[in-house]
């Protein structure tokens, strides 16, 4: 059995986190720059949420947890809701594998967690039985294909929710969250999803002086997460088609999304987010596959998203090994810019206008960690009884990402209308009737050639 060190899930880094901050704060500094220059706010606050992140969620009535789907980010993400709360018991799991929960249970017990009497529910139902145990919140951490149709269901019998991101794979499935992200509000639900970002004390503060108008109005950006090669299994005896496939699941574009929707997501919704909830208008872009071992799905894209007003988002992501990384964001405007690889804002000329203190924030607070920070977050509003959407923010992000990605596999320019509209539906057969045995052809996988509609 494969331990999962409690240290990878905890920690305060430069590389992670978000909360707001007001101007005055001792976590900001403020730098060079002309600091007489009239600032013109890009939306007023009303029209956008920031979160109040404390280190530790408010004392209120327990809560029952469930977690479905049990591997590396599932076990994670309940030892951070765990951390940023008290009163929080996890009493069901559910995962495809056996296998998964007990190696779940195993790493939350070493960890110190009490998870004890929790029923464990095995298979592809294993989601709805962990919604109908009793529980308040769940965590969906299965691959994301299955994601929008377990937040449809737990929307359904009124159970808050943490979603990991992405939050789908296809154009129907950011459809479906939308739509059940709509009833969600409509019964006050609290639901979260796993973009960090909106939770890091040091994004957050850079989008908060973005919209009062630092940087000016908004002329393009550049987003990356280049590193490399991530994990991967080799099948093994005994496997079939399904079950290999979702043991390697990050590798397959049915399940995952590609790493463009899967992982740049979060470097894509940042962007969107410092504009407003903008959506791209198109896309245009190219990708290819060079050295990964597994699955049908590409190791690199560079993409042109084109946004209203001619604005432009240059794409990049990698997964190879060997080439130079980067993993930030950059948003260019008419009176400087924000990168947020050194938490900076400067002017045009490259004097700072602003940074962020992170040695300040690790003096004044206890928790600095954004993956904990969310949870904090979403408990907060369960517990006052206050609804909180933030799924519907994360499938624009993702079916940006999906659009990005359709423009890379096809060659061709791909408009918001059209991925919007899209008949693109990657789930394998009606949900419920899903087995190990469902697949038959992963075997022999069909990677994209841009130009080619036979592929």
């Amino acid at each position: 059995m494969s331990k999962i060190s409690r240290r990878d899930f905890f920690g305060c880094t430069a590389a992670l986190g978000g909360t707001a901050l007001l101007a005055s704060s001792p976590l900001l500094s403020s730098c060079s720059g002309d600091k007489s220059a009239k600032m013109v706010p890009l939306r007023s606050p009303e029209e956008y949420y920031i979160p109040t992140l404390d280190d530790k969620a408010i004392e209120g009535r327990e809560l029952k947890a469930g977690l479905i789907g049990c591997g590396g980010r599932g076990t994670g993400a309940a030892a951070n809701m765990l951390e940023a709360a008290s009163g929080v018991k996890f009493t069901a799991f559910g995962d495809v594998f056996e296998d998964r929960i007990e190696e779940a249970v195993a790493n939350l017990t070493e960890w110190g967690y009490d998870v004890s009497g929790a029923q464990k529910f095995v298979g592809f139902d294993a989601y709805k039985k962990v919604i109908d145990s009793g529980v308040d919140v769940v965590i969906l951490t299965t691959p994301p294909l299955f994601r929008p149709y377990q937040f449809e269901y737990a929307v359904s019998k009124g159970v808050h929710c943490f979603l990991e991101k992405p939050v789908a794979v296809d154009a129907k499935g950011c459809r479906t969250v939308i739509k059940a992200a709509k009833q969600a509000q409509a019964k006050k639900l609290a639901v979260v999803t796993g973009t960090q970002r909106h939770h890091q004390r040091g994004y957050v503060e850079a989008f908060k002086l973005i919209q009062e108008g630092m940087i000016g109005e908004i002329t393009g950006g550049n987003v990356y997460w280049n590193q490399g090669m991530l994990w991967y299994r080799q099948r093994e005896k005994g496997w079939s088609d399904m079950e290999w496939a979702i043991r390697d699941w990050v590798n397959w574009k049915f399940l995952s999304g590609d790493h463009i929707v899967e992982q740049h997501v979060h470097n894509i919704d940042v962007f969107m987010w410092m504009m407003g909830g903008a959506h791209p208008i198109s896309a245009t872009g190219f990708g290819s596959r060079q050295r990964r071992v597994t699955g049908d799905q590409y190791d690199n894209f560079s993409i042109d998203f084109e946004f209203e007003n001619g604005v432009h988002l240059h794409s990049m992501s990698r997964q190879i090994n060997g080439c130079s990384n980067n993993v930030s964001e950059m948003v260019r405007g008419t009176k400087g810019y924000w990168w947020s690889g050194d938490d900076t804002i400067r002017d045009l000329n490259g004097n700072i206008m602003w940074k962020f203190d992170g040695e300040a924030e690790a003096a004044n607070h206890k928790q600095c960690d954004p993956y904990t920070l969310e949870h904090v977050d979403l408990i907060n509003h369960i517990r006052k009884g206050e609804g909180l959407d933030q799924a519907t923010e994360t499938a624009m992000s993702t079916l940006a990402g999906v659009m990005g990605r359709e423009a890379a596999y096809t060659g061709k320019t791909i408009t918001w209308d059209e991925i919007m509209g899209m008949d693109m539906d990657y789930l394998p057969g009606e949900m419920d009737s899903l087995t190990l045995s469902t697949l038959e052809a992963v075997q022999h996988p069909v990677v994209a050639v841009p130009g080619d509609d036979t592929k």
